[in-house]
Order: C-alpha cells, then sequence, then structure tokens
C-alpha cells in the first residue's frame, strides 16, 4: 500500500490517508470489519468505491491453523466486502476468474499489485555481503524462497528438497506465530536439515540482499492471487522454479521466462539444470516481465479507473483501520 500510495503520488493522483479530509473516491485495499463498514458508509453517502480484492477462498485455504475449516465462511464475508465496490480491482486474471466464479457481478479488473523494480535491481555488491553475513563460500550454490509457514506456500516440499540436495545451501525467508502453524509443519521444521536456514522474518533491504546473494529462487507455492515474491526475484534478474499452477499461465510462459514444476521430482530435476547451468538462463526475460509490473506503470492504469469511476475527484487511500 505504501509503494502504491507513493507512485500514484508521483503519477499526479490527488490522494489522502486522512479520513478527515473531503474526498469523493475511496480505495479499500483490506477486509477488516472496519474497512467493511467504511466502504458501506461511502455508498450512503453517494461516493465511488474501488475495492481491491487481494484474498480468495483458495489462498485462505491451507495456511493458518483451522483455515479450511473457516474458509466457506471467509468466502462469504469477502464476498461481502467485495459487492460494495463499483469497480473491484484483483491482481491477475486468474484471481478474477475466481472472483467471478464466487457469482460477483460487479466489474472485475485485473491490475497487478506492482513492485518498485529499481528497488529490488540486481546489484553485485549485496551479494557478496550476503554471503559474507551468513558465512557462504561464493562457491556454494544458494537456492532461497520467501512465505510463511504454510502448507499452501510448499514449505514441506522445500524441506524435502533440502534433504534431498545436500549439495546446496537451502534459505526459508519468513515467519509464522508458532501457535498458528499446523502440528505437521512443526514437525517438518523441527527435524529439518543443516543445509536449510530459516532466518525468519527479515526487512527489505535484507531480502534483496538475500535475492541477490542466491543462486535460484524456489517457488514451491500451490495457490496465489499474483506471487510478489516471485516478480521481486525476476526484477533481481535470477533464475526463478515456480510451480505449474494457473495463477501463472497469463502472464510467464514456461521455459520462456521461467521454469516451471508440477511435483518435487520435476523440482529436484530442473533445480540441478538450472544450478549447472545445462539449460537456458531465461533471466532477461524474466525481467522484462518484472519491468512491465513496476510500480509506476500500476499506478498510471489506477489513475485511469479512478477517473472511470469518480471523474477527477480526490481519492481516500487506505481503509476502516485509517480512522
Amino acid at each position: 500500500m505504501e509503494m502504491q500510495l507513493d507512485s500514484l503520488r508521483k503519477a499526479g493522483v490527488d490522494i489522502t490517508t486522512d479520513v478527515n479530509e473531503d474526498y469523493e473516491t475511496v480505495h479499500v485495499n483490506t477486509i477488516f470489519p472496519s474497512d467493511y463498514f467504511m466502504a458501506k458508509k461511502a455508498k450512503q453517502k453517494g461516493k465511488a468505491v474501488v475495492y481491491h480484492a487481494h484474498s480468495t477462498k483458495e489462498d485462505f485455504c491451507n495456511s493458518f491453523k483451522g483455515s479450511n475449516l473457516i474458509a466457506p465462511f471467509f468466502q462469504k464475508w469477502i464476498m461481502k466486502c467485495y459487492q460494495l465496490g463499483d469497480v473491484i480491482l484483483t491482481p491477475t486474471e486468474y484471481s478474477k476468474s475466481l472472483l467471478e466464479g464466487y457469482g460477483i457481478k460487479k466489474p472485475i479488473i485485473p491490475i497487478s499489485n506492482g513492485i518498485d523494480t529499481q528497488f529490488y535491481k540486481k546489484d553485485l555488491k549485496k551479494r557478496k555481503l550476503f554471503r559474507e553475513h551468513y558465512n557462504i563460500d561464493e562457491n556454494r550454490k544458494i537456492i532461497m524462497s520467501v512465505g510463511l509457514y504454510f502448507d499452501r506456500k510448499g514449505i514441506l516440499d522445500f524441506i524435502e528438497l533440502a534433504k534431498r540436495m545436500p549439495e546446496y545451501t537451502f534459505f526459508w525467508f519468513g515467519f509464522t506465530p508458532y501457535y498458528q502453524i499446523p502440528g505437521n509443519i512443526k514437525r517438518a521444521i523441527e527435524h529439518s536439515p543443516s543445509n536449510l536456514i530459516l532466518p525468519g522474518y527479515v526487512s527489505k533491504e535484507e531480502i534483496i540482499m538475500a535475492y541477490n546473494g542466491c543462486d535460484l529462487f524456489l517457488f514451491p507455492s500451490k495457490e496465489e492471487t499474483e506471487g510478489i515474491v516471485v516478480l521481486e526475484a525476476l526484477a533481481a534478474q535470477i533464475p526463478v522454479l515456480i510451480r505449474d499452477i494457473p495463477v501463472y499461465s497469463h502472464w510467464l510462459k514456461k521455459e520462456e521466462d521461467v521454469y516451471k514444476a508440477s511435483d518435487i521430482e520435476e523440482f529436484q530435476s530442473l533445480a540441478k539444470k538450472i544450478l549447472e547451468n545445462k539449460i537456458k538462463n531465461l533471466t532477461l526475460n524474466g525481467y522484462q516481465r518484472a519491468i512491465e509490473r513496476d510500480s509506476r506503470l500500476q499506478a498510471e492504469k489506477l489513475k485511469m479507473i479512478y477517473e472511470r469511476v469518480g471523474e477527477d475527484a480526490k481519492i481516500y487511500y487506505g481503509g476502516g483501520n485509517n480512522e
């Protein structure tokens, strides 16, 4: 949200995060009850509402402990929120198809969340700093991923790959409070191999160092609405290997922009080939896909959407939690 705000201001959008200012259009990004009531109040006052649909039932499943049990209720709630929008924004064609499948009839526009590609650009100095920080030899190959400790994110497959490939060092960046982690993932983490490093949550600056310091970004997630970390890795111009799931089908071509795997055996085989330079390097093509989703370009698209729903009016950006 902070990145989008900065890009929107640079694009000349008259935007505020102060709920007490005058505005004619509300752009809501989250689904807390306060956001729902913020959007509802705006509708009652005749203001336009742009609702950003970042979440789906599918990416809620297989996450926190008990998430599958409450997923149907979660779907009803997000539908209640999203349908307040005069326009619904969602990151990809895939997430648009999911929302349409729920029965939502409002206009749904796919628009990437975007990233600041300059922020994540390749920097060999950061590669050196990262390896020095973790005391890893330059010749040692590193495979990394980023995500919460969710089954949906593919952490179990990542741990298994680390066991099968002891000749490489694996990093999983991200953290989930212990009480929210399902038992099978707790056990897998507790018995993970010595070549797997789990630094937990780190700053954006450290993540950039990691992207530059690794040799392969392997993202085994089973469900995404876009996959922002994939965009970050592409912007850093490192090889990317992802699970072959529908969310990528409209914008990342297999064996042209990235490599895709369907199961753990294919992940293992492709990872080895990439790291040993036995297959084509796709990083330049992948970098172009990141450039196409740069936050500045997305801000221009958002500006046109705002003009469509509220002419040239001032935009309130955020949600009910800003009150």
